[in-house]
């Protein structure tokens, strides 16, 4: 009797995933008194969805663009409240600094993951049968 399995939202189609080779070695210390190490190694199947990983950069990427451009924009905020208010101008202008710091953090997260996501793009590609 077959299975079947009903999603709300997700309908993937029975097609094969490419397989990728991944192996795991294992160094451990025998305690049966001998004191000797042994070593095991493990080969596992691992298959990838080249399309869900590219889908996932393109996420992480438009996140790190969306956190580019808020504290790009807290940071010209903070600006103008540097000019506004003189009293607290010091406090205003640290604040701008950080604020653009976490611009350019972000935005170099978001060229990361846009490089992420054409590598896994090409190894789609490549793996296709």
């Amino acid at each position: 009797m077959a299975e079947h399995h009903h999603h709300l939202f997700h309908h993937h189609k029975d097609e094969e995933k490419p397989v990728d080779a991944v192996a795991y070695s294992e160094t451990t210390y025998g305690s049966d008194g001998m004191g000797g190490y042994s070593e095991s190694t493990t080969v596992a199947a691992v298959a990838v969805d080249y399309e869900k990983e590219e889908k996932q950069h393109k996420t992480r990427e438009h996140l790190g663009e969306l956190g580019a451009i808020a504290a790009g924009a807290f940071a010209l905020h903070e600006k103008h409240k540097a000019k506004k208010d003189p009293e607290n101008a010091h406090k205003h202008k640290i604040e701008e600094e950080i604020a653009a710091a976490v611009a350019v953090g972000s935005g170099g997260y978001a060229f990361h993951e846009h490089h992420e996501k054409k590598e896994a793009k090409e190894e789609g590609k490549h793996h296709h049968f």
